[in-house]
């Protein structure tokens, strides 16, 4: 992700602060090549104690399973966050590959996850994650295209549009979507940038070190009066109000404001398929072949005065929250592998998608 603003490693200028000028610094992980920390049918957000409807592959703290309570992730006995204090847990749906010869499916890998964590400019205080916060973005029920292939954060201006893919391509003037497209039949453009829109885009994402991205925002709104595991109602985007400041509701609590990006190794399955500039051949765990319902969940387990001296101090950029001086309980470098509560099937090729959904969107 690319970002104009000018980055520092120390604390800001004197006469400036947080709420005045938006930082941010990203979070990095430790895995193994092409996979999560765990992966299989789990989801203690909207399924809690039960067998998730799709697959999710998961980062961050070894006290994840299909049920999270309370400060549960706190007392994990390892963590791949490259901050040791961060046993917060991060999923996001599967991407298969469903071969166009036979129709069967195979797992894309992980290429590589990272979060940012933006400190934006506000009236408000940022403050930390209480533990235990339950939040998603995201709907994973969505086949229909949204209003716009752009972002659209903003609470005033209508449906709110956090989810997008980002195509890289070694050609820059190749186009990701079916021009005119009006994301009934196939993608729609983000009108702002060439490399991303909503849906899946149409051609081989074979950017350097960059092939098909998941972009996923996340709400930074807090209200206390819904609580921890209200996940349908606690969180809200801030409302932007001047000088390039969002603001919280009154009496909701401004916490940082999370974007996933998810990189998977769609290189593998370059040669085969046919690019004809129409369709595509990935879909994700839930059977979505449009990619309109991409989504991600996020449970806090931070360290309280870790992520409050990030917050306050930790102005990385994309180099890396790990780059900060003086981080709280200091760095980690575990890949913590978590044993799947709910795995899916063995098996390189599948009949089925874990869960047996079927294949919905365009097409079918």
């Amino acid at each position: 992700m690319k970002v104009s603003t000018l980055f520092s490693f120390a604390t800001l200028a004197a006469g400036e602060s947080a709420k005045d000028q938006g930082t941010f610094a990203v979070l990095h992980f430790n895995n193994a090549a092409g996979q999560f920390s765990t992966e299989g049918r789990m989801d203690p957000i909207v399924s809690p104690g039960s067998i998730s409807t799709h697959s999710h592959g998961v980062m961050g703290g070894s006290n994840f399973g299909d049920k999270i309570e309370g400060d549960q992730l706190l007392h994990s006995q390892c963590t791949n966050a490259k901050i040791r204090n961060d046993k917060s847990n991060y999923w996001v749906p599967t991407v298969w590959f469903q071969s166009p010869v036979n129709g069967t499916f195979k797992k894309v890998p992980l290429f590589y996850m990272n979060v940012y964590y933006f400190f934006d400019a506000t009236n408000d205080e940022i403050n930390t994650f209480p533990p235990g916060l339950k939040i998603q973005s995201g709907n994973a029920l969505k086949r229909t295209p949204p209003a716009t292939g752009g972002l659209q954060l903003d609470p005033s201006k209508g449906e709110i549009q956090a989810v997008q893919w980002t195509c890289p391509t070694k050609d820059d003037s190749i186009a990701r979507y079916p021009p005119g497209s009006d994301g009934t039949k196939a993608g729609l453009q983000d009108p702002s940038t060439r490399q991303s829109g909503a849906g899946f885009p149409v051609v081989n994402c074979d950017g350097y070190a960059s092939p098909l991205r998941q972009d996923i925002h996340m709400p930074s709104c807090y209200n206390p009066k819904a609580g921890l595991d209200d996940y349908k109602h606690n969180m809200v985007f801030p409302t932007p109000i001047n000088n390039g400041k969002s603001d919280c509701p009154e009496g909701w609590t401004h916490v940082p404001h999370l974007f996933y990006e998810v990189y998977y190794n769609t290189l593998l399955f370059q040669n085969d398929w046919d690019m004809d500039g129409q369709h595509q051949p990935f879909v994700l765990s839930n059977g979505d072949r449009t990619g309109y319902s991409s989504h991600a969940d996020f449970v806090a387990g931070w360290d309280t005065k870790t992520l409050h001296r990030i917050i306050d101090g930790c102005n990385a950029g994309t180099v890396g929250m790990e780059t900060c001086p003086d981080i709280v309980g200091g760095l980690n470098s575990d890949e913590c592998h978590i044993p799947s509560v709910h795995p899916d099937p063995a098996g390189e090729w599948l009949a089925q998608l874990p869960g047996n959904n079927r294949v919905s969107g365009w097409g079918v």
